[in-house]
This record gives structure tokens, C-alpha cells and sequence, in this order.
């Protein structure tokens, strides 16, 4: 729900702040005294293009903030969840700022955010509907969604959809790579055999380099090797002479010598192991029978076959690999086609028995939203209005996640004339309370939790305006509701009712007041009714719609 709205230098508004409530809260106040600019404030909160007119006269920016208490299942955490803004708590801040140039900028608890994400969450949030502006029911692709969360149809489907879809996917990739491979057969054989007698190996290419480099440089290692080996081996070996003359004096020295002793002895160890790997390394370099002009010889194939299939030489087992797949593909792509394609049939198969449940269920639950809706219009003086919720199959190129059903809500205002769009054949005010009949009889659904009604009585007096009042109310229970109005029975119905006004002189500026005590609404109501002069009559009269609306 709209918690409250801060408000800072927009038209008339310097500084203004209010705490909303649950419930229906009505805005009253003479025509002119600015309940148009708080509209328009938390129009620029929820992300509806601004213009620079909106700031107030001798200042160089705008500010709204809007804040919402909203729980962790609203849409709303999706959609910031995806764009990487955290909510710590159930608060979320909606802040705009609009700038002397046209410009603005927009943050969603105190991170800048781009204007469209401002705005997608702020129709998540809110809904407002008045005379000019109607959001929602206007696009007909809105309608579906309405009906399946008043049908409480769950969203299996989409899963299933998405499954067959990355099933057909990949269908049509493997039907791609069995065609580029029967085109490509011959030079997919011939590249088989080359690799086949080549039989590659990873990491083969920098062992045979390394052998190469000490092959090519033997007859040098092998003399350094002897040399070494010859030094390590001498008889003079003073590691030997200072253990024998150490040990001549140990057993006088007593464990001082020790630490010495045991340190000639590791370094005897050493070198005899370091002896040891000489020897091996210059019997296996005199063993060898590797040939150079062979290990060259190899190289070369190796790396042309490289150049061949443009990567690196341990790439070619995996190069190997690919081509025996590919020719598989041609030997059995026939029998992996069918799966799949058994498969994707399988899946669509699935798709279209629940699709069709639930397009039944949404013929079913339509039937009962267009006989409940019905019944709301006539109090609302459009008892010969008709609302009919129309579903028709689609082709199949335009089934989606959400089913096979085209879902519209069409109406006609005149007995006897043709239903149609109802943006098409609804005025402003008849569009409104069409609005209102359906928002009340699907209250308890959906994620938009505040509603805002901008005069949807104008025109409507009496028990008209009264239906409307009785209506805007129950949907409160439901739901917060915000309703401008200057119908005295609308405004009785409300659970919380302010009073906009314009006060100074030399610098006008609007204030906007709580009415918190009966007698305050009273003489609102009664100015409602009765206009400047209040009478007794309609202070009687006030006090009779207050009573009925208790």
C-alpha cells in the first residue's frame, strides 16, 4: 500500500508531506485547489514522463517521493530482484527529481534507476483510473492476465511451454548439423582418416619439443653429464674427508659435533641421489632411439593438421572426437532426429491438454465474472450496458506460455448495440465505472494493492453517486483506495477524508488537510452539498449520508 507522500516544490506545493491509510481515502476540495497536483506528484514518483511546468514558480527542481509498504510475494521484488536493487525491508522508496532543462532523474530506495524501470515498478504498485486515464483495461493484452489471477490459474504451463520450446531448439539444431554434415561429408572423411593415422594426443606436441631440444643438443649434455658425474665420484671427496676427521673426534666432542655430523651426512645422501639421476638421464640420453628428422617429422604433421582445423595442436583429440560425432550423425542422425523429434511431440502434447484445461476453466470463470460485473452496472446507471469476456482460440503461431486463448473484455453501452474494445466505446466517465464494477467484483486478486479513482463520479448524483460511493468502499476492504471526488456521497463512504485547499495571497501554495473529527467532515460534506453558504439543511443532510455510510 502507499504509505505516504513527500512532496517538494511542484505548482502550488512547497513542501508537503502526507501519511496514507488503508481503506478509502477520499481527496475533496473546490475545484482549482490543486487535487490534480497530487496526482500529478505521485504520477512523477511512479515513473510518468514529467515536465519542467510541474515545478514551482522561482525554483530549480522538483521532488516526490513515494513510499510502499508492499509484501515479500509482490511482483515488485521480481522485478527489482532482476535488475539487482535489494529491498532490506518491506519499505520501498520511489523518488523522482525534475530539473528546470526537462530532465530528471529516478531512484528506488536511494539507487538511481533508469525512468522505464521506475515506471515498471511503479505500475506494478499502483493503478489509477480517472476521466482521461485509464491503465490496464485500455490494452487488451492486459485482460487475459486479469482473468487467470480472478480464475486462479496457476503457471505450470509456462514451464511446460518452455520445456517444449528448448526441446524444438534443439531439434532444429540437430536438423542443421545433420544437413551441414551430408553436405560436408567427403571433406568430413577424408579429415577423419588424417586424423585417425595421425592418432593425436594432448599434450603430445611439448613432449616431443622437449625431446627434440635434448636430442638436438646430446653430444653437449651427454659431456656435461659425465663431467658432473665424474666430480660427484672423485676419491677426494671432501664431504667424505670431513665426515671421517669429524668422526675421529665425536666420541670426545660429545653431542656438540652432532648437528655437524648429521648435516655431512644429508649432504652425502644428496649428492648420491643427485649422482644417481645423472647416470639415469645419460643412460637413457645413450639409449634413445629416437630419431630427430622423425620427432621433426611429427611435429610438423601435428601442426599442420592445426592449421588445418584452425586451433592449437591439443585441440586435435577433441577435433577427432567432433568429426567421428559428425559423421555419426550422418550414419544414425535419422534415428536421433526421430527422438527428438518424438520428444518435442511428446511435450506439445502435454502442452495442449493442460492448455486446454485451462481454457476451460477461463470459459467457465469468465461466464461468472461477466454475470457478477453485469450485476454491479446496473446501480451504476449503466443497467443497459453489457460486459462480455470474450476467448477465442489462436493459431498456433501465436500460442504462448500463458495458453491458446485470446482474452478480451468487450462491452457496449447502448441495448441492441455491437460489443466492442472498451476503450473504443466507453466515455471517460462510463469507462471509469466499468472500471470500478470489475476492480470490485475481482478484488481479492491480483498484486496491485493501491487504486487510485480520479472523479470517477462526474456527471452522477443521488443514488448513482451513492452506488459508486458503496462500491469504492467495498473494494477498500480489499484494497487501498484513493478516490478524488467531488460527489458528497462518495466522499461520507471514506474511512479517511482530506480537505485540499489554497491559501496566501502574494505567494499562493497548497495545503491539504486531515479531517479527523466527525464535525470536520461534516462541514466538508456540507459545503459539498450547499456550496460556500452551509445552511443547517445540509449540515442535516451531511449528517444523514455520514449515518447511512457508518
Amino acid at each position: 500500500m502507499l504509505v505516504s507522500l513527500n512532496i517538494k516544490n511542484v505548482v502550488l506545493i512547497d513542501q508537503l508531506t502526507i501519511i496514507f491509510k488503508q481503506g478509502l481515502c477520499a481527496l475533496t476540495g473546490e475545484t482549482g485547489a490543486g487535487k490534480s497536483i497530487l496526482l500529478d506528484s505521485l504520477g512523477l514518483a511512479l515513473g510518468v514522463r514529467g515536465q519542467s511546468g510541474l515545478i514551482r514558480r522561482g525554483e530549480d527542481q522538483a521532488s516526490v517521493t513515494a513510499t510502499f509498504q508492499i509484501s515479500k510475494s509482490h511482483k515488485a521484488y521480481d522485478i527489482l530482484s532482476k535488475a539487482d536493487i535489494e529491498i532490506d525491508d518491506d519499505l520501498l522508496l520511489m523518488r523522482r527529481v525534475l530539473y528546470q532543462s526537462g530532465k530528471s532523474r529516478a531512484y528506488i530506495n536511494d539507487q538511481p534507476v533508469s525512468i522505464a524501470l521506475l515506471k515498471q515498478v511503479g505500475d506494478s504498485l499502483v493503478e489509477i483510473h480517472g476521466q482521461f486515464e485509464t491503465q490496464g483495461l485500455l490494452n487488451p493484452a492486459t485482460h487475459r492476465a486479469m482473468l487467470d489471477e480472478y480464475a486462479n490459474i496457476d503457471d505450470n504451463l509456462s514451464i511446460i511451454w518452455h520445456e517444449w520450446k528448448n526441446q524444438e531448439i534443439e531439434l532444429y539444431n540437430l536438423q542443421e548439423a545433420s544437413t551441414r554434415a551430408r553436405d560436408n561429408e567427403e571433406y568430413l572423411r577424408a579429415s577423419l582418416d588424417d586424423l585417425n593415422k595421425l592418432s593425436p594426443v594432448q599434450g603430445e606436441e611439448e613432449e616431443l619439443s622437449n625431446l627434440r631440444d635434448r636430442l638436438k643438443y646430446r653430444e653437449n649434455m651427454l659431456e656435461a653429464l659425465s663431467l658432473a658425474s665424474s666430480i660427484l665420484g672423485a676419491e677426494n671427496d671432501p664431504v667424505q674427508k670431513a665426515w671421517a676427521e669429524l668422526d675421529k673426534v665425536s666420541d670426545k666432542a660429545g653431542k656438540d659435533l652432532e648437528p655437524a655430523i648429521a648435516a655431512l651426512s644429508r649432504a652425502s645422501s644428496e649428492i648420491e641421489e643427485a649422482s644417481a639421476l645423472i647416470n639415469a638421464l645419460s643412460i637413457s640420453l645413450l639409449e634413445s632411439d629416437a630419431d630427430l628428422e622423425e620427432i621433426d617429422d611429427r611435429l610438423y604433421a601435428l601442426r599442420l593438421q592445426a592449421r588445418k582445423h584452425n586451433c592449437v595442436v591439443d585441440d586435435l583429440p577433441n577435433i577427432l572426437s567432433d568429426l567421428n560425432k559428425q559423421l555419426a550423425m550422418i550414419e544414425n542422425g535419422d534415428e536421433e532426429l526421430l527422438k527428438q523429434s518424438m520428444l518435442c511431440e511428446k511435450l506439445k502434447s502435454k502442452y495442449i491438454e493442460k492448455a486446454e484445461k485451462i481454457s476451460d476453466k477461463r470459459k467457465s470463470t469468465a461466464q461468472k465474472l461477466d454475470r457478477l460485473v453485469q450485476k454491479e452496472l446496473i446501480p451504476l446507471k449503466l443497467e443497459k450496458a453489457r460486459f462480455v469476456t470474450n476467448i477465442e482460440p489462436m493459431d498456433e503461431v501465436y500460442w504462448s506460455a500463458h495458453g491458446m486463448d485470446s482474452v478480451r473484455f468487450l462491452i457496449s453501452t447502448n441495448q441492441g448495440s455491437e460489443l466492442g474494445a472498451i476503450n473504443k466505446i466507453a466515455s471517460g466517465g462510463e469507462l471509469a465505472r466499468f472500471i470500478l464494477a470489475l476492480k470490485v467484483v475481482i478484488a481479492g486478486s491480483g498484486s496491485t494493492h493501491s487504486f487510485i479513482f480520479d472523479e470517477v463520479d462526474t456527471g452522477l448524483g443521488g443514488a448513482t453517486a451513492d452506488a459508486v460511493g458503496e462500491r469504492l468502499a467495498r473494494l477498500a476492504k480489499e484494497k487501498q483506495v484513493l478516490v478524488v471526488t467531488h460527489s458528497p456521497q462518495v466522499a461520507a463512504r471514506a474511512s479517511n477524508h482530506w480537505i485540499v485547499s489554497k491559501s496566501g495571497k502574494s505567494q499562493v501554495k497548497t495545503d491539504i488537510i486531515l479531517l479527523v473529527t466527525r464535525e470536520e467532515r461534516r462541514e466538508e460534506i456540507a459545503r459539498m452539498l450547499a456550496g460556500a453558504d452551509i445552511t443547517l439543511e445540509a449540515r442535516a443532510a451531511a449528517d444523514k449520508l455520514l449515518d447511512t455510510a457508518a
